[in-house]
């Protein structure tokens, strides 16, 4: 796999990744940043070919390499049982079904890890996987960022489930995620931009949750649904509530959010 930029060869380094060679663009006046990352690559070990910038596009095939590009092994996936062992605090895992959009799967991969996300679940068919692309998008953070693939979501949400993690799916006429105490064990579904969850695996879920709306729209771009909602997990653990899953959180936050809810629908 051929992988660009500089934050995410930057983050590759840092995570240990083997990169068995990098390309840097042949250009005079390289900055600090490129510097270091060359004298980093040179102490890892790293082959290192200067290229002219149409042939670093090439080997990057994207023109938004920043000067550099490096090759490595495929993708180093997480695997869900052991990942979720490793844990001394409830288990925060997103679940995804079937995003396609590399930049999409990106950006979530990279508010994930910011939310405080432990683990992020894909399914191994007809879903974007960790690309050149979604690395870059990510900003790197993929490298910091466990992710699994499964072949049967539906068999993970009852796998988890069993863990006494509770599962969320979200869609349009859920629960407003304002108003839901996400303090314990919590695993967020969210589905395909055009198609949402499968039936199948939300009818697994045990609540459903949403955004709600200021004015009438159609759904939000699936990255930013996440961001929302995963920032109301976060709040909502650092709030503190009362443990009932799925029930009003006893933060003032979400009180004030019941109140102002109310009072829209009213309107």
């Amino acid at each position: 796999m051929i992988i660009y930029g500089r934050n995410v060869i930057r983050e590759a380094l840092q995570a240990g990744v083997r990169l068995s060679r990098a390309y840097l663009l042949d250009a005079d006046g390289a900055s600090g940043e490129m510097r270091s990352l060359e004298e980093e690559l040179r102490r890892k070990g790293a082959p290192i070919e200067k290229l002219s910038r149409d042939r670093l596009d090439a080997v990057a095939h994207s023109r938004e390499h920043q000067g550099i590009a490096a090759k490595m092994a495929d993708f180093a996936y997480a695997e869900t049982r052991a990942a979720l062992s490793r844990l001394d605090h409830p288990p925060f895992v997103i679940i995804l079904d079937r995003i396609q959009d590399p930049h999409n799967l990106g950006a979530i991969i990279r508010t994930s890890y910011g939310a405080g996300a432990d683990l992020i679940v894909l399914p191994a068919h007809d879903a974007c996987l960790v690309t050149p692309a979604v690395l870059k998008t990510s900003a790197g953070y993929a490298f910091r960022m466990p992710i699994a693939v499964e072949t049967n979501l539906s068999r993970t949400v009852e796998s988890l489930k069993e863990r006494g993690i509770w599962v969320y799916g979200a869609v349009m006429g859920g629960e407003p995620c304002f108003a839901v105490d996400f303090s314990g064990p919590v695993a967020l579904v969210f589905g395909n931009e055009g198609e949402g969850i499968r039936k199948m695996l939300l009818d697994k879920c045990d609540f459903s949750v949403s955004i709600p709306m200021a004015r009438e729209m159609d759904s939000l771009n699936v990255s930013v649904s996440v961001a929302v909602i995963a920032f109301r997990v976060t709040e909502s653990r650092r709030a503190g509530g009362s443990p009932r899953p799925g029930g009003t959180s006893s933060a003032e936050p979400a009180r004030q959010f019941n109140r102002e809810w109310t009072r829209i629908k009213r309107e």
